[in-house]
């Protein structure tokens, strides 16, 4: 078990690793075990388990080609046939893909909180394949929101994807990049004291807010 300086050391140093800098080998089944099981635990209101997993390995992350090529047609009417090629490769741009889809569990549990739950997975995914060494990436991208390419893994109207976890060994160490201040986002509460919304330092008025990006059932 890691000591505290360990542990404070790795969630003080984790870093998203760029897929250009992800190559084989792929965690192993044994770690890739590990990997998912550290995935599982997370905060779950109720246990309802509001997410699953679907990994995409080897021969895999191939044969979800012709679905992908499919789905940016959707997307895109006019694309040429390279750009259709470039978009079917997307899976092959690292060893290993995990999709983390968030599933509306039947409970009386908020579904919000059901959402948050499958986020924390997906953050722990990308700790555990940190922790053993691997480099992770958190991304979405159009095919996370294609109607056409999630009803052809299975999807139904209860499923979202939170993301998909790409994982594979960096080839390079991972640049630090700037954080949040926290003096824009911290209030150490006290009654009429203003909320530190960071707000003035972190909004991008020019693009206004986002489009609702998760569908829920009715």
């Amino acid at each position: 078990m890691p000591n505290s300086t360990t542990a404070t050391k790795h969630l003080l140093t984790r870093r998203s690793t760029s897929i250009r800098n992800m190559v084989d080998p792929a965690p192993s089944q044994e770690d890739l075990k590990t990997i998912l099981k550290i995935g599982a635990r997370v905060p779950d209101h109720g246990k309802r388990a509001p997410w699953y997993f679907i990994v995409f390995d080897e021969q895999a992350r191939k044969d979800i080609a012709p679905l992908l090529r499919e789905s940016y047609k959707q997307e895109d009417p006019n694309a040429t046939d390279a750009k259709l090629d470039l978009e079917s490769e997307r899976f092959l741009r690292a060893p290993l893909v995990i999709g983390v889809i968030s599933r509306i569990r039947e409970a009386k549990h908020p579904m919000w909180e059901q959402v948050l739950s499958a986020g924390a997975v997906c953050l722990n995914l990308c700790h555990a394949a940190h922790a053993l060494g691997y480099g992770a990436n958190w991304l979405t991208e159009w095919y996370s929101f294609n109607d056409h390419f999630k009803k052809g893994l299975g999807l139904d109207e209860r499923d979202n994807v939170a993301g998909f976890i790409y994982i594979g060994t960096p080839t390079c160490s991972n640049e630090e990049r700037e954080r949040p201040y926290l003096s824009k986002i911290v209030t150490h509460w006290s009654p009429d004291t203003p909320l530190n919304k960071g707000d003035k330092e972190y909004n991008q008025p020019k693009f206004g807010l986002p489009k609702q990006g998760v569908k829920f059932p009715d």
